[in-house]
């Protein structure tokens, strides 16, 4: 499909009113987990493009532009409260994190494996290993508070079991800003990847800011807390990561176009029926945005949108589905690594001044003050072992008990072995 020459409903068509924009939420107990991770995906990037306008209209001074930025804006921030109310209310804060973990998981994994560039991908794989440990103490707090198993609401698509501990996820931010890419040269689906993860874990770190007051126990409040800090972290390497050189406006028709592609992945591959006919419902609407976006491009600089995306049919579309076994390959090769500057180092290599081991030192003086620690040991006492879905072992030996929360991998030398991250091009496909 290339959204570029499909027609367009008008702007004004797209405003609804109050009983149009109240959704049907889904049932908790029957919806499909990949619904509710489309969902978090949508919510999340509609989030990315509201706040991308508000600051681009904070960073110009021609006031028919802002008018016209205003108006999209406000059909976007229309469109995001919609999807979030599909969210039902009997639906806890607890479990609702359970499918952002979920998505972060299978999001990451899937846009890692169609990844051709090979710096962009070992980005996705070092952040995957640290959603998935996530994952993991969030399900350990869910056991623990709602005597409810994390294995049913994932549909036993994704395992729960530990990755790279998140005590090792603490690094000195400075650590997490990598290199940017060149839309004008980048492969498409790297350029949307890049915006895609960086939506996702946005506005998985929103949530987790907002909601850490709401939890309702001491333990969920620092977990939450905790997790909220590591998010800070991938928001940097992943905006770091997407084309700091376009202008505004490039970037505006870059962020419609991914709009679009995400819409149509959604619809394309949405199973509940009446969720499906919102995707294509605002698939329509940002068809009309992209088209809007081409106009402000051509009159303002003079350029027409194949000068940015000289193609504009879509990539395969994003599907989420199981990835466990890429996500152990993973795993299994690249736990023991942590940040370094622009790039990725096995910590056995570190030296011992390094940033890593300083910003440790005083964040995580004692594992006894760690949330993610505290809340697996405090499930080990009560239940007499962790809380895991597993199809088979970990394939970190050091990973394995269920009565010992490992707080050395990753953050401490000589634990276990690392070999590298792959590019797709020496591995087969998954």
């Amino acid at each position: 499909m290339n959204p570029f020459t499909e027609n367009s409903i008008s702007l004004l068509s797209s405003f609804q009113n109050w009983k149009q924009l109240y959704p049907k939420p889904y049932n908790k107990y029957e919806v499909d987990p990949y619904t509710k991770a489309r969902i978090i995906l949508m919510n999340g990037t509609e989030f990315e493009a509201n706040w991308f306008s508000h600051n681009f209209a904070r960073h110009t001074t021609n006031d028919d532009l802002r008018r016209e930025l205003a108006i999209t804006r406000s059909i976007e921030k229309q469109q995001q409260i919609k999807i979030s109310l599909l969210k039902p209310e009997n639906e806890s804060i607890l479990e609702h994190t359970i499918s952002y973990e979920q998505l972060a998981v299978d999001l990451t994994a899937e846009l890692a494996k169609r990844e051709s560039d090979c710096y962009v991908k070992k980005a996705l794989d070092f952040a995957l290993l640290e959603d998935f440990d996530h994952l993991y103490r969030y399900s350990n707090l869910l056991e623990l508070e709602q005597k409810m198993h994390a294995e049913k609401l994932v549909g036993k698509y994704t395992e729960i079991m530990p990755g790279r501990p998140t005590i090792s996820h603490h690094r000195f931010n400075k650590d997490n800003v990598k290199r940017n890419i060149d839309s004008k040269c980048a492969d498409k689906q790297t350029v949307l990847n890049t915006m895609i993860i960086t939506a996702a874990e946005q506005q998985t770190m929103n949530y987790y800011m907002n909601v850490t007051n709401l939890a309702n126990s001491d333990l969920s409040r620092k977990l939450y807390m905790e997790i909220a800090q590591v998010e800070e972290e991938h928001v940097t390497q992943y905006e770091s990561l997407m084309d700091s050189g376009a202008t505004w406006l490039e970037m505006l028709l870059w962020h419609e176009y991914n709009e679009c592609y995400l819409y149509w992945s959604c619809f394309v591959t949405e199973t509940n029926p009446y969720v499906k006919a919102l995707w294509e419902e605002h698939l329509d609407m940002e068809i009309a945005h992209l088209k809007k976006a081409c106009e402000l491009l051509e009159k303002y600089e003079n350029k027409n949108w194949q000068e940015v995306i000289p193609d504009g049919e879509f990539p395969a579309p994003i599907s989420l589905h199981e990835n466990i076994e890429y996500v152990r390959d993973v795993l299994g090769t690249t736990v023991q690594f942590t940040a370094l500057l622009d790039d990725y180092v096995n910590i056995n290599e570190l030296p011992s001044d390094a940033n890593f081991f300083q910003y440790q030192n005083i964040i995580n003086p004692t594992i006894e003050i760690v949330p993610s620690h505290i809340v697996i040991d405090t499930h080990i006492r009560k239940y007499g072992k962790d809380y895991r879905f597993e199809v088979a072992p970990n394939p970190i030996r050091e990973l394995r008990s269920r009565t010992c929360d490992n707080t050395t991998v990753g953050r401490k030398p000589n634990i276990t072995d690392s070999t590298d991250f792959f590019c797709n091009k020496s591995k087969p496909n998954y």
